[in-house]
């Protein structure tokens, strides 16, 4: 009976691998505008991402104090989908590749 032979293992570079066959993210900013009051805004958080009111008035004051905020990190469909559920309630989002 012949011995088991053992074949070298190819090298294969996970890293570079894993990046580049990994979809790019995206972020949906919420930006501050003259015309949602501050209750709403926190309305619509929760109604279109299902956050505690705690969260949505976290990202709403955030969006009042700093001009904006990052509500939202996935590949780019989610991301599309996200901003496009907020501007049904005509809040201004948008869609930027996240850095």
């Amino acid at each position: 009976m012949p011995g088991i032979t053992e074949l070298p293992m190819p090298e294969v570079d996970v890293e570079s691998q894993t990046q580049s066959t990994r979809e790019p993210e995206f972020v949906v900013i919420v930006w501050d505008d003259p015309v949602n009051l501050m209750p709403y805004v926190t309305h619509v958080f929760q109604q279109v991402f299902g956050w505690s009111r705690e969260k949505a008035q976290r990202h709403m004051l955030e969006v009042h104090e700093q001009g904006r905020s990052v509500v939202f990190r996935s590949g780019f469909e989610k991301a599309e989908f996200y901003v496009h559920a907020l501007q049904k309630y005509s809040l201004t989002a948008t869609l930027e590749p996240a850095s």
